[in-house]
């Protein structure tokens, strides 16, 4: 891995670290008001937004910022850093231990690198995706700096398949694996690619709550599909605050027809 790449990556273990302690400081124990979406924000989301956004603003002149909670319009730069500062805020305010720190890397509206860290669980994900970007990544997805990879098990009774609370209305009887529902969009996907589940579905995302993921989904073999629009290459001068990218994440090509029959009741 050349030096690019890892002060790339480095920087992500770092400062997602350093906010991940604070972070710890304030789980369940503040509350949340209701942003206009319907979403919830705390004073730690807000935190961790300002913390990361001026970690990028001195260690990457020139680099454009797309954040959940302040920058919300694609600058049009080549290179873009995707924040996330807390997504699974409810868990976060109600003490539930699964809500993450993302952070995705964008080329020239892509993302070719991607940085999860859930700090109550002790788990850092990232992967490289060079795509059709033309760069030359390093290649790959990784837990703790360990390779992952998507199953290649056929869907069963003894595995699992994960929803958000938007998307129940695929609920069937004959469907062919437990339900479960994490509540954290990108950990939802990150359970994919390192195998636990066959498959996961988000009615709503948003482009920071799956930039970090889409990159490591793919880099360990899984296969990602957009239900309504793509989300990237992201549109310079665009406002992502309302656009929100319905997704359907299987662990390989073929499950994509097993799971898409299951969808036509979900409204998108």
């Amino acid at each position: 891995m050349n030096d690019f790449w890892t002060t790339i990556l480095d920087f992500a273990q770092t400062t997602t670290t350093r906010v991940g302690k604070q972070l710890m400081q304030d789980f369940g124990r503040v509350q949340a008001s209701q942003k206009a979406d319907g979403s919830l924000v705390t004073r730690a989301d807000k935190w961790a937004d300002q913390e990361i956004r001026d970690a990028i603003v001195a260690n990457f002149a020139g680099y454009g910022i797309l954040s959940e909670e302040s920058d919300q319009v694609f600058p049009g730069t080549d290179w873009c850093w995707v924040i996330d500062p807390l997504d699974g805020t409810t868990n976060f305010t109600r003490g539930i231990p699964i809500w993450s720190i993302s952070l995705g890397l964008l080329y020239k509206g892509t993302p070719v690198f991607g940085y999860v860290y859930v700090p109550t669980l002790g788990q850092a994900f990232h992967g490289f995706w060079a795509g059709s970007s033309g760069l030359a990544t390093p290649t790959g997805a990784f837990l703790n700096h360990h390779p992952i990879h998507s199953s290649s098990d056929a869907p069963s009774k003894s595995h699992f398949f994960n929803l958000c609370s938007r998307s129940t209305a695929v609920f069937q009887t004959d469907f062919p694996c437990k339900i479960r529902m994490l509540g954290v969009a990108s950990y939802n996907f990150l359970t994919v690619a390192t195998g636990a589940t066959l498959g996961g579905l988000e009615a709503t995302p948003k482009v920071w709550d799956i930039a970090g993921a889409w990159v490591i989904v793919q880099a360990a073999g899984g296969t990602w599909t957009s239900l309504k629009s793509e989300p990237f290459p992201l549109l310079s001068g665009v406002d992502y605050s309302d656009r929100s990218f319905p997704t359907l994440v299987v662990s390989r090509p073929d499950l994509v027809s097993v799971f898409t029959p299951f969808l036509k009741n979900l409204k998108l």
